[in-house]
């Protein structure tokens, strides 16, 4: 089976957060092409709207818009009860949603930390807590987006990078918990990724990083769409670097 097969994910039901963009958008898309009913959360409710028709006219599938500000314990635990009492389950949860503030550590205010801190990690904790009972339920997956970040020092990002550790340490041992029950989890690890996500002085590396130069969030969807369509096995994590990332500087 691969992302391809026009059926891989047929009756599966998928949560994407940080649905409204970037690698989440893509992902969306990988999946309705694939088949799967496609949960999309995210604060911007008007984007996540018109991608749902856009799912629905280009690949005859279901969707829901969930407008979902992960930071919000409350706001996480409806998205996952409204999703099954839609569907009637849960089979793969990809948290996506994330985000970067501030650089040094010795300049970053109490408010860009705790932000990084509440959408990275709170975020992360809230939904996994509340998707796996159902995802176990069907023998599904939980998805991670990483980073290469949370791989190796990042330099002019300290607080970035330790929020993607705990989100690599955090994946890894709710495996080792989960695993007995049959969920499959995965961590993909891009590096810089050509999507809206800004960078440290308030660029996007849309605009900061032309075509060809650095992934593109289709080529993060599809390592997501191959660990979602694995049946038995799990594949433990995927690095997606720009070939030339291990000749810069971190």
């Amino acid at each position: 089976m691969t992302v391809t097969d026009e059926n891989a994910l047929e009756s599966q039901v998928a949560i994407v957060t940080g649905a409204s963009t970037g690698i989440g958008a893509a992902t969306c898309r990988r999946f309705a092409a694939a088949g799967a009913t496609v949960v999309l959360a995210s604060r911007s409710e008007d984007r996540l709207a018109d991608l749902a028709d856009e799912l629905e006219a280009d690949h005859g599938v279901e969707t829901l818009v969930v407008p979902t500000n992960v930071r919000e314990e409350d706001d996480v635990d409806a998205l996952i009860d409204e999703t099954v009492d839609a569907f009637g389950g849960i089979d793969v949860l990809v948290n996506n949603a994330g985000l970067a503030r501030g650089s040094d550590v010795d300049e970053m205010t109490t408010e860009e930390y705790e932000t990084i801190q509440e959408t990275n990690v709170d975020g992360v904790f809230y939904a996994t807590r509340a998707a796996i009972p159902h995802v176990r339920d069907r023998d599904g997956h939980l998805i991670f987006v990483g980073s290469f970040a949370g791989q190796f020092p990042r330099p002019f990002n300290p607080v970035y990078a330790g929020s993607k550790w705990w989100v690599r340490g955090f994946a890894k041992s709710v495996a080792a918990q989960v695993g007995d029950d049959g969920v499959g989890v995965t961590i993909v690890n891009p590096s810089e990724v050509r999507s809206e996500f800004e960078t440290t002085d308030g660029t996007t590396f849309a605009e900061t990083f032309d075509e060809g130069e650095v992934t593109e969030p289709e080529e993060v969807a599809d390592a997501i769409a191959f660990a979602a369509t694995r049946e038995g096995s799990s594949v433990t994590e995927l690095d997606l670097y720009r070939r030339d990332k291990f000749a810069d500087t971190f």
